[in-house]
């Protein structure tokens, strides 16, 4: 079987810690996942990894049936879309929404002397539709909401028809609102069946949209727990990954957490 993502005991090492310690995890066709992890776990790590930014410190990596090591990582980024807020602050702010998307392309950020032809523009504008933004084309990035900005780097990431799309934590930063639209949207590209494997990082379950399968808790740079949502997704799994006692609640096709409350004997 040849996997979407597929690491095999990883380790990623910066001076005397592991900050990825070896991990394995695989991810198929058709699957969409949240990596879900408190602050340290791991989370932008893994998914430097994911997008080629990193190379591990032991380890394989192969990514959409490439090697990581032996294959030319500029010849895979191309499959690969990306949303972080890394990628983000390397958008100019004076850049045009609509060449925030389009220069998706050519796989840079900052338009200059490169062309375009019809099927570039046509794309830009139906994913700038998708998510919202098309009344906004000709405004500056830097002059964007928290929330629009989200909206465009999603737009962004799908510019190249990817195979895989990594999302990091793509609701931080968002009021309720731009919360919920961005999620919206992010359930209605799971659903799609054309969409291309997504991987969505979060702090918090109440960000995983509807529409997403799977589960990777991470604790200290290695998984906690992973597989299927529904059966990962329990009081005893997300509180050994957080630390704390957590109470899961479902309502619907929207998850929650909260402390669970110990209530002390009352003596009279």
């Amino acid at each position: 079987m040849t996997w979407v993502l597929d690491l095999e005991n990883v380790y990623v090492r910066r001076g005397t810690n592991n900050i990825i310690d070896n991990l394995s995890w695989q991810v198929q066709e058709g699957e969409r996942w949240i990596v879900l992890g408190r602050n340290g776990a791991g989370k932008t790590t893994l998914m430097q990894l994911a997008s080629t930014r990193m190379h591990p410190t032991r380890g394989s990596v192969n990514i959409l049936g490439e090697q990581m090591g032996k294959v030319d990582v500029f010849e895979v980024r191309p499959r690969i879309g990306l949303a972080s807020a890394a990628l983000a602050e390397r958008i100019p702010g004076d850049e045009k929404v609509s060449d925030v998307v389009l220069t998706a392309a050519y796989g840079i950020t900052g338009r200059w002397r490169e062309e375009y032809d019809d099927f570039d523009v046509e794309r830009a504008q139906d994913l700038m539709a998708a998510f919202g933004v098309l009344p906004l084309a000709d405004r500056l990035f830097g002059t964007l909401s928290e929330g629009e900005r989200k909206r465009v780097q999603i737009a962004r990431s799908l510019m190249t028809d990817p195979e895989l799309l990594l999302l990091d934590e793509p609701a931080a930063g968002l009021d309720l609102g731009g919360r919920e639209e961005l999620l919206a949207a992010l359930s209605e590209l799971a659903q799609y069946e054309a969409a291309p494997v997504l991987v969505l990082v979060t702090h918090h379950v109440e960000e995983i949209p509807p529409g997403f399968t799977h589960l990777l808790l991470l604790k200290d740079g290695d998984v906690f727990a992973a597989g299927p949502l529904d059966e990962v997704l329990t009081d005893e799994n997300l509180s050994g990954a957080f630390g704390v006692p957590l109470t899961v609640s479902r309502v619907g096709e929207r998850w929650t957490a909260q402390a669970t409350l110990k209530m002390s004997a009352r003596h009279g």
